[in-house]
């Protein structure tokens, strides 16, 4: 006789797929994905049309962004894990899209109005408001930044439930949602600015998250409701163990119930050291909470096991070798237009999502920390290219200029202004005696180097995004639930910190002949990072690092003494 029941028709496995809580994790990413890229894309264009196509107020949202995440990373993480799933997820979202919608009205009521606000108060109305849209935009990112705690590092792993492949199933998928979108987003927003304006696009931006919130609302209950293990969290069982045995001594001592004792009482040595309450009543002790919360979220991700290998990934934001700003500048220096350019975003998104396949098939042939030993081992051959490409023909790398020239010259502009009848009012009445002008700088002979770079860049895509999955996955399968939150903000905090290093990086050293340097540099501090890791996985497989095994093996030789995980 079979006991194993009808079998589902296609139909219904279809069905069955499109409503279970994974498939509406994704609905949900990629439609929070969606309006961050569109945002994030245009509020840089706003920023540089408003102030007069300088980049300053773009430099300082920047500035200000990173700096908000370095300070309050750990400070958001250690709130997600102190308050229920659902509330930590419906706050976030709520807040992230009314700023951004805030922001953008705000916007529309600028470009609407720009030439009047800058008459009135002599223009203080005007740079009132670029003060709150820089702040409003900071506060939704800062939100944004809890939500993607919460979803992709804790949601998704109570979701997959004890499955590892699962886990690294729907980290892979998410990441190609976060490519696709990436790509997708700020091209429609793009054209919706160049057909239209900027007036239709901050609207339009506006209207989508309008939407977007209440559908990612109604999706974020449903995943909940299909969970029940979203529920409950390990940390607040934890605590009701603990005030359940301690409640006859509250009882005899104050006679207050557990759950009245509990109320004002954040962690455990707050429980058993009762002489202590009033000066933790104090305010002096409640204002200076956020910096202990600061400091004990440090100090736990440096307690962590997987140290090393959160360390190895936030070391991999110290580089120039990405399509940021800085490299598509380097790109046009060397005669590369924005067609090609844009083909180059297109093939290193096609990498990425290369890396993310590629994760998922090495985790399951050779395990989790040898996919990280691999990925490192991958991204670093590819980006040897980028070092080979400052010393072959093309390359303007040129020890003999300084690079800090550029500095020197915007520091001491006096050294570089030509002789003008010996006064400063010479130059302003405009009789100067000028130099020749300096030739200008030859044609590209050779487009080799910049061809190695790029090359580089790209390959090196499928091991970076394959690296970042498996370190993922590592701090969500090490870290116990009750910390995965205030671990993550710190996690995101490295990032920041080395990101802001490169910016401060390029700024000593800006012109196009140093950029080679840059290059040298990134690319040591990459490996650097991979040492790191490597040192992560010895210790923990030792020998067997450079073993490939099956899954099976992998289970019991490398997962189980090596990932503790509590769910």
């Amino acid at each position: 006789m079979d006991n194993s029941g009808p079998k589902k028709t296609c139909r219904e496995s279809i069905e069955d797929f499109f409503t279970s809580a994974k498939f509406l994790i994704y609905m949900g990413h990629a439609l929070s994905t969606w309006g961050d890229r569109m945002w994030g894309f245009a509020v840089a264009v706003f920023l540089v049309e408003l102030y007069g196509n300088s980049l300053l107020l773009s430099a300082v949202y920047g500035l200000v962004v990173a700096g908000s995440v370095l300070l309050l990373g750990a400070i958001i993480g250690d709130w997600v894990d102190r308050n229920p799933r659902l509330k930590v997820a419906q706050t976030s979202l709520l807040v992230q899209n009314s700023c951004v919608i805030v922001c953008g009205v705000l916007l529309m009521v600028v470009f609407q109005f720009k030439e009047q606000l800058v008459q009135l108060y002599n223009g203080w109305l005007l740079t009132t408001c670029y003060i709150l849209v820089i702040t409003i935009a900071n506060i939704a990112n800062l939100a944004s930044t809890a939500m993607s705690i919460t979803i992709q590092r804790d949601w998704v792993v109570v979701v997959a439930g004890q499955d590892s492949s699962k886990l690294a199933d729907m980290n892979a998928t998410v990441r190609i949602i976060d490519q696709l979108t990436n790509i997708l987003a700020p091209m429609l927003v793009g054209q919706i600015m160049a057909f239209g304006s900027h007036f239709i696009g901050c609207g339009f931006i506006a209207g989508w998250n309008l939407c977007s919130m209440c559908l990612e609302y109604a999706l974020l209950w449903k995943v909940y409701q299909k969970t029940p293990a979203l529920a409950s969290k390990a940390g607040q069982k934890e605590q009701q163990q603990e005030l359940k045995q301690l409640s006859p001594v509250g009882e005899l001592e104050n006679g207050q119930s557990p759950e009245e004792s509990s109320q004002p009482l954040m962690n455990e040595s707050s429980v058993v050291t009762k002489p202590d309450t009033p000066k933790k009543s104090s305010c002096c002790y409640q204002v200076s909470e956020p910096l202990r919360t600061l400091k004990a979220g440090w100090v736990a991700y440096y307690n962590q096991n997987i140290f090393f290998a959160g360390m190895s990934l936030a070391f991999l934001y110290m580089t120039v070798l990405g399509f940021d700003c800085i490299t598509t500048g380097y790109a046009y220096t060397q005669g590369l237009n924005g067609s090609v350019l844009s083909l180059l975003m297109g093939a290193s998104a096609v990498s990425g999502i290369c890396g993310t396949v590629a994760f998922t098939w090495i985790r399951k042939k050779c395990g989790l920390i040898r996919t990280g030993f691999i990925s490192g081992v991958a991204q670093l051959s590819c980006l040897m290219m980028c070092v080979v490409s400052v010393f072959v023909p093309g390359s303007p790398f040129d020890l003999s200029v300084s690079p800090f020239q550029d500095l020197y010259t915007h520091l001491n502009p006096e050294k570089t202004l030509p002789e003008a009848s010996g006064s400063l009012t010479g130059i302003l009445s405009g009789n100067i005696t000028t130099d020749p002008p300096a030739p200008e700088l030859p044609p590209l002979q050779s487009y080799m180097s910049v061809s190695l770079l790029f090359a580089g860049v790209i390959a090196a895509r499928v091991g970076l995004w394959s690296f970042d999955l498996t370190v993922t996955q590592l701090i969500q399968e090490n870290v116990i639930e009750s910390e995965r939150g205030v671990i993550s903000g710190v996690q995101n905090s490295m990032n920041y910190l080395l990101d802001l290093l490169h910016f401060i990086m390029v700024i000593l050293a800006p012109n196009p002949e140093a950029f080679g340097l840059l290059v040298i540099i990134s690319v040591s501090f990459v490996a650097m990072g991979h040492l790191m890791y490597f040192r992560f996985a010895f210790k923990n497989l030792g020998s067997r690092l450079f073993l490939c095994c099956s899954p099976e093996q992998k289970v019991e030789t490398e997962d189980s003494p090596s990932l503790p995980t509590t769910v």
